[in-house]
């Protein structure tokens, strides 16, 4: 069966996030959750992290970005990523463990990545 682009995506940020030691999950609503909501939920070092995977040049959903800033008011961080901003999510995760609980810096987030 063939592999779809975004699903490509979603396999390279599970990759990061097991390097980084992340507890992680696949949001998935099936008519009981929220729509819009980022596909990985992660967190590292007590901090959340949402991820919504998109290929190529795909953006967010208006629904989606309306999620993305929920979770960065809450005091999470929230990410868009594609093949070609691995990286970000490299830094933020980075960044986290390298954190040794001197800041919080809440919604801040780094999430208009795209």
């Amino acid at each position: 069966m063939a592999s779809t682009p975004e699903a490509k995506v979603k396999r390279l940020v599970v990759d990061i996030l097991k390097t980084h030691g992340a507890y992680y999950f696949f949001s998935a609503t099936h008519g009981f959750g929220r729509s819009g909501i980022p596909d990985i939920a992660a967190c590292l070092r007590g901090r959340f992290v949402f991820i919504e995977c998109k290929a190529g040049k795909n953006k967010p959903t208006e629904l989606q970005e309306r999620e993305i800033s929920a979770a960065k008011n809450a005091g999470g961080v929230a990410l868009v990523i594609n093949e070609n901003n691995m990286a970000e999510l490299r830094v933020v995760l980075q960044e986290i463990s390298n954190d040794n609980g001197n800041s919080n810096e809440g919604g801040s987030g780094r999430a208009d990545t795209q």
